[in-house]
């Protein structure tokens, strides 16, 4: 049956909901309070600079070319893919330097130049996460599942195994790499999780096989770019997409939605409701009910400049790893403090595309990790920035007098700017307890008719997920609405 549909929040989630929503025939209307779509994955532009304010590359290209076929159309056309290669190099105090590429030759012989004899164990590793891989998304993933013996159940045996689930991200690593440098740089994936690589699921081998197998991208444009086709695709299915247009609350009759009162006092009906703002700021903000707060993934304090020339010594993206990585995973996740010894990654898109910047200048993103709000309260953010930027600078080589331009936004800024639950980044934690069945529903049990999109649901976090979720929502709407 055809339903009057309103989604809440024109992110990845939202959009990608939107389109598949649209495709099974509903009439659907996103309300997004900013003057732009995005969210997460929106944009700043200054004086002829661009700058991603989330995602700084695309991994897997292939979720976005299935959202763009549902829809019966060619994602190519709405995209062009920049390839990224070497996608990602990791850098130690002491100097070592580790380069990832998704040509097997060169990562092997990276490989061997850092860890002589390694390229046996990074070749046993690639055979072993792919099947992890193909296990996951073919048969665990992508499934609205909500019972959890019926959803592991879907595994073998000698599948469940093959998992790793029970040991830790870092024990899977020990099995392939003796060499700590590639075990820090694999294990490092796990800080965007919510978690540290000695307390995640060894499952999660899978995030840097992903990233080396289908490789990483650019947009054209930026990661804005894909944005920019995902709304396009959406306007042209006909999907009404109100922009400035912030919701105060989900009206509700008893227990059912009904509609949706806007800061401006009006009410617009609707008969489901999809909300792509994080779930427990949904429900805490606009239901006004009592949250139990999930464990979630870390803040994030970025910082946007504006290069005068070119940055030496920084390709795409770089990742910028402490002396002391295990001390430094404690302090983030266990002590709830900002690590001392600072790991944080910095994105030159510009390197990939000149257009995001002025002729001979560079659009510089650098994202450092920190708690959440409520593991920090009464910090002074004004004195923490200005520590934090000195060290970032002195790290990466970078004189202040060649930033023309600087936007930076705290934990803070994140959690006005987007509803983000805690000032948290990216969504719930993947702890083992919060994958699968296990994490927040795609629909509300309190209130019928009211569903979830995006990273603080199934099935997680990063721009592949949250379009998966998309489909996931939509598919669990066909399902549960008669």
């Amino acid at each position: 049956m055809k339903r009057n549909i309103g989604i809440i929040g024109a992110g990845l989630g939202g959009l990608s909901a939107a389109i598949h929503l649209r495709v099974a025939g509903h009439e659907v209307t996103i309300h997004e309070a900013n003057p732009e779509v995005g969210g997460r994955a929106s944009r700043i532009v200054d004086q002829g600079f661009q700058f991603d304010t989330g995602p700084s590359l695309l991994n897997y290209p292939w979720v976005f070319e299935e959202l763009f076929a549902a829809a019966g159309r060619n994602f190519r056309d709405y995209v062009e893919l920049l390839p990224v290669d070497p996608s990602v190099r990791f850098l130690w105090p002491d100097g070592t330097h580790f380069h990832l590429s998704s040509d097997m030759r060169a990562l092997l012989a990276e490989c061997e130049r850092l860890a002589p004899g390694s390229r046996p164990g990074m070749t046993a590793f690639f055979a072993d996460a792919a099947a992890k891989y193909r296990l996951s998304f073919d048969k665990l993933v992508t499934r609205n599942e909500d019972n959890p013996l019926r959803w592991i159940a879907a595994l073998t045996p000698s599948e469940i195994l093959r998992t790793g689930i029970w040991r830790s991200l870092d024990q899977e690593l020990r099995r392939f790499f003796p060499s700590r440098y590639i075990r820090e740089a694999f294990g490092s994936y796990g800080m965007y999780l919510g978690g540290s690589p000695y307390e995640l699921p060894g499952v999660f081998s899978i995030l840097p096989y992903g990233e080396l197998a289908y490789g990483l991208w650019l947009p054209k444009g930026g990661v804005y770019g894909l944005v920019q086709g995902m709304e396009r695709l959406a306007r042209e299915l006909g999907v009404l997409i109100r922009t400035s247009s912030k919701v105060r609350r989900i009206v509700r009759d008893r227990d059912r939605v009904v509609g949706l009162e806007m800061v401006d006092g009006r009410t617009i009906p609707y008969e489901l409701v999809v909300s792509n703002v994080d779930t427990p700021t949904t429900d805490r903000d606009l239901l006004k009910r009592a949250i139990k707060t999930p464990k979630m993934t870390p803040g994030v304090l970025t910082f946007y400049w504006g290069v005068r020339g070119q940055v030496d010594g920084l390709g795409h993206h770089t990742i910028f790893l402490p002396s002391d990585y295990k001390t430094a995973f404690e302090d983030l996740c266990n002590r709830k403090r900002i690590p001392a010894d600072l790991p944080f990654y910095v994105a030159v898109p510009s390197a990939t595309d000149p257009d995001l910047a002025p002729r001979g200048d560079s659009a510089v993103f650098v994202l450092v990790p920190t708690p959440v709000l409520s593991d920090m309260p009464g910090l002074d953010w004004p004195s923490t920035v200005r520590e934090i930027r000195g060290k970032v600078l002195e790290r990466i080589g970078l004189q202040d007098s060649r930033i023309a331009v600087e936007h930076v936004w705290t934990p803070e800024d994140w959690r006005d700017r987007f509803g983000l639950h805690d000032g948290s980044a990216f969504g719930a934690a993947h702890t083992l307890t919060q994958i699968g069945p296990l994490r927040a529903r795609n629909y509300s049990r309190h209130v019928q008719g009211l569903y979830y999109v995006g990273a603080g649901t199934t099935p997680g976090t990063g721009m592949p997920m949250v379009v998966l979720g998309g489909r996931m929502v939509a598919e669990r709407i066909a399902s549960r609405e008669p």
